[in-house]
Order: structure tokens, then sequence, then C-alpha cells
């Protein structure tokens, strides 16, 4: 049963060019992948440690001691694997495969007889396996291993993975569900959700399909199964805070109701939008099969209260640092802003979905907005460093010296304790190549524009698309077309909602894009044959962004953007205290690329006003005035802040109060 009757491109049949998102790819596979296995052994000086590969050992047999990190710390290893399978993918490589191999004998090895594979509980505490679900993450670390599992299968061949993983997903059928005997458990951490769909996708059983259905229909339900297993445990928490079971309450894990009941974003936002993707990718299967649209509704209303009330103009989400959470609508405040890099990675992966289900521009606006600004704000130029936090203004004194700002850092850090955003990072850019198309025999869907070549086969034919194009930075777009044969279909190219005069052509000529848009693409159906050419233009203007007026943090402020790249202001190019930098809503700015920058961007140019700070000596406070001078200043892309040296850094500049 198919999920929808769009398909995605094989990684293999995507070479990326020397765009942006081809540059990132690129060094995910030559940069990030081998320092974070460094990162992984311990073998970074001066960073935080993971051990995870020597919990794999001792739990193997293989080395002798005490699990050391996280209880989830598992999970790191997995989706570095799962990089490394997107990477093998486009670019076999021997002896990153025999690396990766040498990793999965030693997964293979700690799994435990009747398949349960967690080193922590092989090694701490083997009899309190399953006793804690919404607390310690074991089945959210088997996702994680159940998608290493098939990215390595589908990019290898290899089964050795893939065989390790369906038996640990067959124990965990035998062990949760509504059968009698079973328990009717749900993880505290999603994403076995979507792993399970992919292990049913990769060999065809429908039960992990069912199973994942029924993960999340039994979330929210009465009676709360957290509450019976921390009655059952004696009131007792993993963590040394748990105070409570949950801590945070039913809304942290998105267990206060049933999902399909669920209409706001609320509780941890990673959690959510791993739930939220489930979600979507059920919802195609039920309306491919009994037509149940019910499951499409509850995501569509997520969705909207998602990215209309609760997403930073990055793409961040989750405001919230004490729960890494969501909290209510509008609460978006910038200097205290938690926006975790896996919370945006999460709603590049809902979006996508949403996209598979609905071709619509806004969900690959959304996606694009995500990953051009809230994602690649997480690695920086060189990949060696990363934030898990991403701010939207940055005071780099209160940060160290204000505990409410303690989570800000100022500074790209070399590794975490809890270390989920930089492997999340490697596998989603390992991967970019299978987001920029979706087709079917009838049409050829763009969602990205980046320089790349794909092959498709359209009704028995081979095709071939090569974009052609300096984006995000340049506004052209080229896209010759190559076939053996002369081919009918539709190609349908996205109009990103920020562009408001795209104009294409096909073979020179313009075409008129009314009467030809649905959904925010233009769809130019044709009989294409070898050699069309179809030229899209997308004028970037530098737009001054105002916020919603509900959103009390952003009031009377705007912020810059170029196309989809949101832009701030760093001290480096303009000095402290950027609190006092207002800009005038008749200012002009220029877009130039950067000719000192660590990689390509393009900056903007333009002035301001400054606040004379003269004459205040001692005094406090004291009367208003008006005494500023104009300065010039430079915006560089949000994404890139701090790749040169800490210092302040502010996305919403105040707007010039006209006299």
């Amino acid at each position: 049963m198919l999920k929808t009757n769009l398909k995605t491109v094989p990684l293999k049949d995507v070479r990326l060019g020397n765009g942006l998102l081809g540059r990132k790819n690129e060094l995910i596979r030559k940069e990030v992948l081998p320092y974070q296995w460094k990162a992984l052994n311990n073998e970074i000086p001066g960073a935080d440690q993971s051990s995870a590969v020597e919990n794999f050992r001792i739990a193997a047999g293989e080395a002798r001691g005490k699990f050391t990190g996280m209880v989830f710390q598992d999970s790191d290893l997995y989706k570095w694997l799962e990089a490394v399978a997107y990477t093998l993918a486009t670019h076999p490589e021997k002896e990153l495969e025999d690396l990766a191999d040498s990793a999965i004998d030693l997964i293979e090895k700690a799994q435990q007889p009747d398949g349960y594979l967690n080193t922590y509980f092989t090694i701490a505490e083997p009899e309190k396996r399953w006793t804690n679900l919404a607390e310690c993450h074991e089945l959210y670390c088997a996702g994680h291993l159940i998608e290493a599992a098939v990215a390595y299968y589908q990019a290898t061949g290899k089964r050795k993975l893939l065989d390790v993983a369906v038996r640990f997903a067959d124990h965990i059928d035998d062990k949760f569900g509504p059968d009698p005997g079973k328990l009717r458990g749900y993880p505290g951490h999603q994403e076995i959700e979507l792993a399970l769909v992919k292990l049913y996708e990769v060999t065809g059983e429908e039960r992990y399909l069912r199973l994942a259905r029924y993960f999340l229909e039994e979330r929210g339900r009465e009676p709360h199964y957290f509450d019976l297993e921390w009655e059952k445990r004696g009131r007792t928490g993993f963590w040394p805070s748990s105070g409570t079971e949950p801590d945070r309450g039913k809304e942290y894990f998105q267990a206060h109701k049933p999902v399909l009941d669920q209409e706001a974003a609320v509780g941890h936002a990673v959690r959510a939008l791993y739930m939220y993707s489930a979600m979507a990718d059920v919802a195609g299967y039920a309306l491919a099969g009994a037509g149940d649209g019910s499951w499409l509704a509850a995501c569509r209303k997520l969705w909207e209260n998602v990215t209309k009330k609760q997403m930073y103009i990055t793409g961040g989400v989750g405001s919230d640092v004490y729960s890494e959470a969501f909290t209510f609508d509008y609460d978006l405040p910038d200097d205290t802003a938690y926006a975790e890099t896996c919370a945006a990675i999460a709603l590049v992966f809902f979006a996508w979905r949403m996209l598979q289900l609905q071709p619509a521009a806004e969900y690959a606006d959304v996606m694009e907005r995500a990953l051009y600004n809230g994602v690649l704000s997480g690695m920086a130029e060189d990949g060696k460093s990363f934030f898990y936090v991403n701010p939207l203004a940055v005071h780099p004194e209160t940060c160290t010296r204000r505990y409410d700002h303690r989570h800000v850092k100022p500074v790209r850090q070399k590794w975490f304790g809890c270390a989920c955003c930089p492997p999340n990072l490697a596998r989603l850019f390992a991967s970019i190549g299978s987001y920029i198309y979706l087709y079917n025999n009838e049409r050829i869907y763009v969602n990205l524009y980046t320089s790349n070549t794909a092959r498709f086969r359209i009704n028995g034919r081979e095709v071939a698309l090569t974009q052609e194009t300096g984006y995000p930075w340049e506004e052209k777009v080229r896209i010759a077309i190559s076939s053996p044969e002369t081919t009918s279909f539709t190609l349908a190219l996205r109009l990103p909602g920020w562009c408001r005069r795209s104009a294409v052509s096909v073979n020179g000529e313009g075409i008129t894009l009314a009467g030809i848009t649905e959904n925010g693409y233009a769809l130019i159906d044709r009989e294409w044959k070898d050699g069309d050419t179809v030229e899209l233009a997308l004028p970037m203007p530098v737009e001054k962004m105002a916020a919603h007026p509900g959103l009390r943090e952003n009031a009377g402020k705007i912020a810059l953007q170029r196309g989809p790249v949101v832009y701030c202001l760093e001290e480096v190019d303009n000095g402290k205290d950027l609190h006092n930098l207002v800009i005038s809503p008749e200012a002009e700015f220029t877009a130039e690329f950067a000719d000192d920058f660590p990689g390509r961007v393009v900056v903007l140019k333009g002035e301001a006003f400054r606040t004379v700070e003269t004459g205040w000596g001692n005094e406090l406070y004291r009367p208003f005035s008006l005494r500023r001078e104009r300065v010039k200043i430079t915006a560089v892309p949000y994404y890139a802040w701090a790749n040169r040296r800490p210092g302040e850094m502010r996305v919403w500049l105040r707007v010039l109060e006209r006299e």
C-alpha cells in the first residue's frame, strides 16, 4: 500500500552541485562525519565526553566499565550511522563503509538474545527494562536504530544492521500493544513511530505500521500509562529532579489528550514535532487505505498552530528553556529563546511529510525557512562546533552572568554531554538531496532550488533535470531537461511565498503564470524534449519584516530578510550595544558577496541611526531626547553568525520614530 502517489528521488539519483546545500552536504562528508566519530570516541580535546562507542564495547563484552553519559546516549551513534548511510548512497567510500561496518558489528554483539538492545539498561539496570517509558528513552533509541538500519540497507544492500533492527522491533511488538498480556505503553520521547513506518516500507511487514499507529492512538488515553508505571515503580523517577510523574505534566509529553484531539502545539518541541511527523505518515496510509481523513485534519490543525503562532522568523520553534517546549501563541522571546536545533530539524521533517500529502508551497516555504536559518545556524562553517540553542539576540556578558540566560551560548561548542543536535544535523544534510523533488508519472515537483542533477523515470522513459543556480544568493534558476525521448509531464515549480514577482520562461519565451498556478506551484504541462530549458526569476529585494501584533517582544521592530535568508547584526561589524541601533522604514540596503567571511555568503549593507551616548556622566536616567547619529551597518545571514569572533548579535531591530 502506497502512502501517497508521489515518490521521492533516491539519493543515488541526485547529484548536488556547488550551491549552498551542496557545499553543506560535502562538508558533512569530508569534515563532519570524521569529526563526530572522534567525538563519539572521546577524541576531541576539550570537548564534553560522549562515550557512546565505549558503552557499546562494554555492552558487547569487549571492554569492562560503567555506563557513561545520558540514558539515550546510544542514539548519537545511530544518527551518525544514518548520516554515514546517506553519504555512502551518493559517495561510496570503502574506508567509511568499513568503519560503519565495525560499529554495526559492535551493535550486533551488544544485542541481547531476546532482541533487546540498549546499552544503559544492559550495563547499568538490566532488571528495569521497560519500567520507565516516560523518562528513559528506550523506544526513542530503538527508533533511531531502526532509521539507521533502513538507511544503511538502502545505501549498501547489507542486512546486518537491518536484521538487528528487525529483531528489536519484533521484541517491541511482542511487548507492547492492546492485546492481553502486553504493556499498553507508549514512548515518553516520540521517534519510534517514524521509524516503524520506514521499517514497514522496506520490509512490507504491516504489523510495524500497526504498531506505529498504536503508539500514537494509545497516547493521551485514560488511564494514563505514565501514571500507572509511576505507581508501579513506587513513585520514583529516573532523573534527580523527578518529584512527580511525569515531572512536567502530561502536556510535556503530548499525552494530555488523544492525538487526534490535539489542536495546539504544547510541550517538548522535538517530541511534539516527531509525533506530528509520524501522524502525517499515518495520515497518508489512512487516506490510501480506508479513506480516513481525520489524521490529515489533525495534522493540519497542528501545522497551523505551529507555523502561524509559535514559530520564530528563523524557523526555530520551542521558546521555553525549562522544558525545551512550546508555550503559548505568540510567546517568542528573542534573547531567552531556546529554539533547539533538533526542533528546527523536526519541523523540516513535519513540513516534508505534509508536502508529500498535499503538494503546496506553504509546506516547502517553511521547510526552506527552517533549513536556511534555524537549522544551518546549529553548525559552524567548518563543521566542527555546534549550537544546541539558537536565540535571536545575544549579549555575551548577560549569557555568563544571568541564570535565566545560562542556556544561551555566544559561541558554538565542540560537543555536548547531551549531543542530540550535531548528529541530527549530519543526517539531515547528508540526505538533503532527497528533499528537492517529488514526482509521479504526471508531475515533477521542484520544491527546493539548488544546483543539482536528478534522474527520474516518467512513464517508462528516462528524464534528467539539471538546476544551475546560485540560490539562495542569486535570483535566477535555470533548469535543463535531458531525455532521449520526448516525454509528456507537468513541471511544477514552487513559487516561494516570500517572492512577489516570479517570472518563468521556457526556451527563452516568457509564459503567463496566471491560470497555471496551483497551491503555490507553477504548472508547466507540455511535451518535453532533450535540451529544453526553463528559467525561473525570483527577485530578492531586501524586505523589512514585521511580526504579528500579538508578538509582544518585537512590537515596533523589524527584521531583514532577502529571499529565504533571515539576517542579523553582529558586534564584529557594527560595534557594541546593538540595542541602540534603529532603522528607518525607508532605509535601503544593497546585497553583495562578502570577501572576508568564512564561507560564501551575501551580506547586506545599509544605514541606521545610533543613539548618541555622550553627556550622560553618572546619570542612570534623564529626560528623553532624540540624539542620534547616522552610521553604516552590515547584516549577515543569521545562520552564519558567530563564525568570526564572539560578540553581540541581534535579529530584530527597532524602527526609527518619525519626528
